[in-house]
């Protein structure tokens, strides 16, 4: 598959997956929703394996990948499941925005990639600008909506360092073998965590939540970390969330459109000054160098 083929349909399915993570947990709670999601994601990917006669590699540099990976899957999703509780759809990939710029200043710390020019500045500064207005806004309603937020900060912060730590070791690994291992180390830690937060199977499941657990479990889980291991495995690290200019605005969209959320004018200008910052850091520099190499 090539590079723009695989970012189109991470567009897509990075576009949907807030609202289906929402909709996974009605009747069943969020523990239930992502650890289901996560067990048919690995089931799924053993049938890959097997079909396709693939060998699990088991060298240690193969280890520490499938524990970075795995590890950061664990940590950001169950942080993000729990925010979908409290805050609309949209606004989950809205501050996930950020994403590129955080992933960008580890990458510059860790492997040494230009994170601080004066545009990746620019960047930065109105990023921050961005989530503060979103803040901001949330400060007025309920007290949970503060808190969804934050934990969406740290779901992205969690994947930033994972994204990072797996590039730093180069394992050259293939999308499915990354991704089945993964779902390995993480799958204990979603079972710990659901049987710690009470670990019911409930009664019944709402059959919006059962379609999106499946959804989530092979689009979101299985296709969707095949698709952004691949892509992560031919760009830097910082551009990988270059699709987050686009699918917060999507996110927004589909969540109005489908649940009937209720986003804000500050939530939008919010959104928008996060994406003019992403722009800004992703490819002012570039668009910059353009401009005097036209004049001279």
């Amino acid at each position: 598959m090539s590079v723009p083929a695989a970012y189109i349909a991470l567009i897509i399915i990075w576009s949907t997956t807030p609202l289906a993570i929402k909709w996974s947990s009605v009747g069943a709670g969020y523990m239930f929703g992502v650890t289901s999601r996560m067990a048919l994601g690995l089931f799924v990917c053993w049938i890959l394996i097997a079909l396709f006669s693939r060998r699990m590699p088991w060298h240690k540099q193969a280890v520490m990948t499938y524990l970075a990976a795995g590890l950061g899957l664990w940590g950001a999703m169950v942080t993000v499941y729990w925010a979908a509780l409290h805050i609309p759809s949209g606004l989950i990939s809205v501050v996930y925005g950020f994403l590129p710029v955080v992933t960008g200043v580890m990458a510059g710390y860790w492997l040494g990639e230009k994170s601080f020019t004066p545009f990746k500045i620019l960047g930065m500064a109105l990023g921050i600008t961005g989530l503060a207005v979103i803040f901001d806004q949330a400060g007025s309603g309920p007290e949970l909506v503060v808190a969804g937020l934050a934990a969406v900060v740290v779901s992205l912060i969690v994947q930033s360092a994972s994204t990072v730590w797996v590039k730093k070791l180069a394992a050259g690994l293939p999308p499915l073998e990354i991704t089945t291992g993964s779902l390995l180390v993480a799958m204990p830690l979603f079972l710990l965590t659901w049987w710690l937060t009470g670990g019911e199977w409930p009664e019944a499941v709402d059959t919006k939540a059962v379609w999106s657990i499946v959804y989530l479990g092979v689009i979101g889980s299985v296709l969707g970390f095949i698709l952004y291991f691949y892509v992560l495995h031919h760009v830097e690290a910082a551009k990988i969330a270059l699709i987050t200019l686009i699918t917060p605005v999507m996110a927004l969209l589909i969540g109005q459109w489908l649940n009937n959320e209720i986003i804000t004018m500050k939530d939008w200008i919010g959104a928008a000054t996060i994406l003019v910052g992403l722009a800004s850091y992703l490819a002012g520099d570039q668009f910059f160098r353009r401009i005097v190499e036209s004049e001279s």
